[in-house]
């Protein structure tokens, strides 16, 4: 998985979110070379001044006088401290710089610390390299850190503030292309009643538009095209009635030859029902909530006239599935009648489920499907003639595929270890509320 996000929307945020993190370092880095630094070096600066004018007298080993010190203090708020009384006073607490230890020590011209304890004032300790052990307790009343807490909280605030403005920016860029993305999947599903509003950016309306238009002009053909085809197959329903009025008034001596071609028909009324079906339009406003087991259950009851074993096991408790009744039934029907087809022992047919699906499973003991064709045979037309046969007009698993598909689930086929095929069907878990 990359760094970076694959979708418009995240790439976008991302974009911003890297450039006000720029903006931000820079703005601090800038802040604190151009601000504070010159600040902090003034003051130390000062400081180092009037740590000169306390120690000018004094030698190594001098005692301090107290009143001096007292006077000193009273003056200019500066106090000097052995070692011992600045542990007491809060030395211990305070945090050293070396950069500040560096730069008093160039002012004083020797080894000197410095020391800084926050709170209210803020406090500078400095020990002079003309009085070791001795600290000198600087109390800056007009200098506190709640100017760096407030400088902190600035740049963050405003880093987060622009990074929700390009957030809510991205989101309200992207709406439009994922109402396209959802209404795109729709038509792929075979619903073209979905018309976007125009809204957006200019290109993202032109998108749009030609979107519309495009919707428009498949769901033209595709009413053309069942128009046709329902065209076709009455014409033809036509003749094949004839033929079989004139089939039923043969002479019995022609009883052999009466058989085939009722055979004949009947498989052609067959083909024409499957081309009718597969043209069939199956919409989302036609689902209701419903149980798959007892679909299922009903499903293997009718096919049971087949004389064959169906062996169904139902999971427990399944959830509801939102589900045109009719198209599914004729889902289900066509996997058990593909397995009874195609094998001649024993068909399993189980429900399950897992996460958000809802599964239907039709296992035979047949010859199976190369697994090259797999994925091929539920192309219309297509039939897998090598390994089970090639009955039919081979759009009886493109019919599964597209009524699946309207549901928004899932149809695949594999074949089983133990020999034999598995037809699965997943269906979404309808969503609570």
């Amino acid at each position: 998985m990359g760094i970076f996000p694959r979708s418009a929307f995240g790439q976008t945020v991302f974009f911003v979110a890297a450039l006000l993190l720029i903006n931000q370092i820079v703005s601090y880095i800038t802040v604190t070379l151009y601000v504070f630094k010159p600040t902090f070096e003034q003051v130390n600066l000062m400081l180092a001044k009037q740590v000169k004018t306390v120690f000018i007298d004094w030698e190594e080993g001098v005692e301090v006088d107290s009143e001096l010190s007292k006077k000193f203090f009273e003056i200019t708020g500066i106090d000097v401290m052995s070692q011992k009384e600045a542990y007491r006073n809060g030395l211990g607490q305070a945090r050293e710089y070396n950069l500040l230890s560096r730069s008093m020590s160039e002012q004083l011209n020797g080894s000197a610390r410095v020391r800084i304890s926050q709170g209210d004032p803020v406090v500078y300790w400095v020990e002079a390299p003309q009085a070791p052990g001795y600290w000198v307790r600087v109390p800056l009343s007009g200098f506190s850190e709640t100017k760096l807490e407030f400088l902190v909280f600035y740049l963050s605030s405003i880093g987060f503030l622009s990074v929700l403005g390009g957030w809510l920016f991205a989101r309200h860029l992207n709406r439009p292309l994922r109402a396209l993305q959802t209404a795109a999947s729709r038509v792929g599903a075979g619903d073209f009643s979905m018309r976007l509003v125009e809204q957006g950016s200019t290109e993202v309306i032109e998108v749009t538009r030609a979107f519309n238009q495009m919707s428009k002009g498949i769901a033209a053909l595709e009413s053309d095209r069942r128009l046709l085809m329902a065209g076709v197959s009455h014409d033809l329903r036509t003749p094949l009635t004839r033929i079989r009025l004139a089939t039923e008034m043969m002479s019995d001596e022609e009883d052999y030859l009466k058989e085939g071609i009722i055979d004949d028909i009947e498989d052609m009324n067959a083909i024409i029902d499957q081309f009718i079906e597969y043209l069939r339009h199956h919409s989302s406003g036609e689902m209701n909530l419903d149980d798959v087991n007892a679909l299922v259950e009903e499903v293997v009851h009718a096919e049971q006239q087949h004389k064959r074993v169906i062996n169904f096991t139902m999971a427990p408790s399944l959830p509801g599935v939102l589900m045109n009744t009719v198209a599914l039934k004729r889902v289900i029907t066509n996997m058990i009648e593909n397995a009874i087809r195609y094998s001649n022992e024993d068909i399993e047919v189980v429900t399950l489920w897992e996460k958000k699906w809802v599964i239907v499973q039709v296992k035979d003991r047949g010859p199976g499907i190369p697994e090259a064709e797999l994925e091929s045979v539920f192309e219309p037309f297509k039939q897998g003639d090598q390994a089970r046969g090639s009955e039919g007009s081979g759009l009886g698993l493109a019919i599964i595929k597209r009524i699946v598909t309207t549901h928004g689930g899932q149809v695949a086929l594999s074949n089983r270890k133990e020999g034999g095929l598995c037809a699965e069907v997943r269906l979404p878990i309808a969503k609570k509320g």
